[in-house]
């Protein structure tokens, strides 16, 4: 069994989506399930409809799950096995406050050394745990050994005791802390291989750590992925637009091409553009890149252009507001030099909008405009040209621009006699 447990604390991202769609892809290679988990215990920072807007952009994206679980739902299973923890002075209870960590944490900084939790609270008496009134977190005792696992990209990984620490299972309020809860979660719902991003690796040995403590011994498959990186070299934050799906899909690219393109990231794929369908026959996630890689936005343009010619004429004309393949074909002739429906819909929208004419073609336009109006219909465009030619008396950039800009709203862009076979139809309506 597999996982995608995203947070309903923010908009999905790229991140998110990639881990979503590498988790969907191996359930389908390996004919196993995938749940999606909820993480939504952080109630202060859940945001109201973001899980449901999740699940709706999965579906979006094609990506098939088993079911939909929320970790506020174990919660009572995280209380019962620390319980369990406390009993067997695995865990122990913390009284230590946010101040005197702080101050700790801080004391450390100065001297220039990583901080670690100094177990002043780990032999104390079952009396001074009694009589203490204070709020307390629970801490599970950092492990005798290392940790070690193998990650299918990076390979042997080793952790020592002082890496883990005795960190914080139960917060002040009883409820748990991420890597606890992940690490319950994982062992409840049997999972074998956990995909996400590498900046999560230091998780690993903790989540191991307590399914140790509590003896579950089946070994989980962990596989960090590189992280995905901005123009600067940084990881995509929610300053950077294009790190949010909702605005890709605002922006007009299609689910297909980001699907695409996110599988293209750190990738050696045997041909550039592909259906998901496709992928699922040759992916094979331990030949991702080990490096981060950078998010190129002109990249993700050029495979949005291949996948909007590779649509139906008539459903790339329903993006413009159409529902005729000739629409669609004219549409196709834009995509040198545009890459979204976003774009595509305001190209299509100049043909049918009011046209404002430049000064100088003013006069040329105003001549020529009756003429098309009234003219009689011609299937050939050499035979519209030699009339309107004929009966206005224009010639050269007088002539072209005006019938350009009259049929077009736009002083470049495909050829008119390119164009005309998908416009003679709507002349009425276009040159109004």
């Amino acid at each position: 069994m597999l996982r995608f447990a995203p947070s309903p604390t923010e908009d999905m991202h790229i991140g998110n989506l990639r881990l979503a769609l590498f988790n969907y892809m191996l359930s389908v290679q390996k004919n196993d399930g995938l749940i999606i988990r909820i993480e939504d215990t952080d109630k202060e920072r859940n945001i109201e409809g973001k899980d449901q807007e999740i699940i709706g952009l999965l579906d979006l994206f094609g990506i098939k799950y088993t079911n939909v679980i929320y970790q506020s739902d174990n919660v009572k299973h995280h209380r019962t096995m620390a319980l369990s923890l406390l009993h067997e002075k695995i865990a122990f209870n913390c009284f230590c406050t946010p101040i005197t960590l702080d101050a700790k944490k801080e004391q450390a900084k100065a001297d220039n050394k990583p901080y670690y939790y100094d177990e002043v609270c780990l032999s104390l008496s079952p009396e001074q745990t009694i009589d203490n009134e204070s709020p307390f977190t629970v801490r599970l005792r950092k492990p005798n050994v290392n940790v070690d696992f193998t990650d299918a990209i990076k390979g042997k990984m080793s952790f020592s005791p002082t890496d883990i620490d005795s960190f914080i299972i139960l917060r002040a309020d009883k409820n748990p802390t991420y890597n606890y809860a992940c690490a319950i979660d994982d062992m409840l719902a049997d999972i074998s291989m956990v995909i996400r991003e590498d900046d999560h690796i230091s998780n690993t040995p903790k989540q191991i750590a307590v399914r140790a403590a509590l003896n579950y011994t089946k070994e989980i498959e962990y596989v960090h992925i590189p992280i995905i990186l901005n123009d600067s070299g940084e990881k995509m934050n929610k300053d950077d637009d294009a790190n949010s799906i909702k605005w890709l899909l605002e922006e007009g690219f299609l689910p297909e091409a980001i699907i695409n393109y996110l599988i293209l990231l750190g990738n050696k794929p045997p041909q550039e553009i592909f259906s998901l369908k496709e992928a699922l026959e040759w992916f094979d996630l331990s030949k991702i890149s080990k490096s981060p890689i950078r998010f190129d936005l002109d990249k993700l343009r050029f495979v949005n252009a291949q996948h909007l010619g590779l649509l139906d004429d008539i459903e790339l004309s329903r993006y413009v507001g159409f529902a005729d393949a000739d629409i669609g074909k004219l549409a196709k002739l834009y995509l040198k030099e545009v890459s979204t429906t976003k774009e595509l819909k305001s190209k299509i929208g100049a043909i049918f909008s009011d046209k404002k004419i430049p000064e100088n073609f003013a006069q040329a336009a105003a001549i020529m405009k009756p003429l098309i109006q009234n003219a009689p219909y011609f299937k050939d465009f050499d035979e519209f040209k030699s009339y309107l030619m004929k009966e206005s008396g224009l010639k050269g950039e007088f002539f072209i621009n005006p019938l350009r800009l009259l049929l077009t709203g736009a002083s470049h862009g495909p050829e008119i006699v390119d164009m005309y076979p998908y416009l003679k139809n709507y002349i009425l309506e276009i040159v109004k």
